[in-house]
């Protein structure tokens, strides 16, 4: 095998000035696409960093508004809560007044109610002291004084129920139904009220009927009490019930 002889005259030609001027137009050319390449490159980054600080300073300006607001906000908002503040106190000033006026306007009542009861007191006192010297006689059939009258029916009562008292002179004042008007719807007969014209034969009679208990007129049972006011009446029945409530208590331990 032979051996490739080297040419002369190709090396000449490599390292010819023609071949180098040709590499450094390459390298000269490589170099000026790269510049253009990063100045495009930076002019790219330069307008993206525009941009962006643009939209940076539109997005702070926006915050900038934004905090604006919500700073207006909440002055508007202290604004109206010292209102509202203002305006329960005020609330509670007049809601104070409100118990205070209350307060008085029930002493007031109380006060009221109390001269009320005291006067209906009074008056009963009054209605039952002038009552003082009556009889109240239940369960006499109606009519039957038409006949006899109210004086002579009171005395066959006393004639018939208490004979110890028969002589002792009674005086009779005023004796008449009660009440006057007869109630077709009433079952009951009305009372008979026996004015005596003193309270101690009043008594008599009263502690001859405790004593007998069963009092009657021709046969027909009847009761004898005291004339008192409707009130009073009321308040002796109720203290009746109580007195039967304790009593029944009292035996049963």
């Amino acid at each position: 095998m032979k051996k490739l002889r080297n040419h002369p005259q190709s090396n000449q030609q490599e390292n010819s000035p023609k071949t180098v001027n040709n590499e450094t137009d390459l390298c000269s050319q490589t170099d000026l696409d790269l510049k253009r390449e990063i100045l495009k490159i930076l002019k790219e980054l330069r307008e993206d960093m525009n941009s962006n600080a643009d939209t940076l300073r539109k997005e702070l300006e926006n915050i900038r508004r934004s905090q604006e607001k919500l700073e207006h906000s909440f002055a508007e908002m202290q604004t109206e809560l010292g209102a509202v503040k203002t305006r329960m106190n005020n609330a509670e000033e007049q809601i104070s007044d409100m118990e205070d006026r209350i307060m008085e306007i029930t002493q007031s009542s109380q006060q009221t109610e109390n001269r009320i009861k005291k006067l209906e007191s009074n008056i009963r006192d009054l209605w039952d002291n002038k009552k003082r010297a009556n009889l109240r006689i239940i369960g006499i059939p109606e009519g039957v004084e038409k006949d006899k009258g109210m004086e002579n029916i009171f005395e066959e009562i006393i004639d018939g129920n208490f004979p110890n008292l028969k002589d002792t002179g009674f005086k009779i004042q005023e004796a008449q139904r009660a009440p006057n008007k007869l109630n077709p719807n009433r079952p009951t007969p009305r009372h008979i009220i026996i004015k005596m014209a003193k309270v101690s034969d009043k008594e008599r009679i009263l502690k001859a009927a405790r004593e007998k208990q069963n009092v009657t007129y021709k046969g027909t049972p009847i009761r004898i009490s005291a004339d008192f006011s409707t009130e009073t009446l009321q308040a002796r029945t109720e203290w009746q019930e109580i007195f039967k409530v304790l009593k029944g208590k009292k035996y049963a331990t």
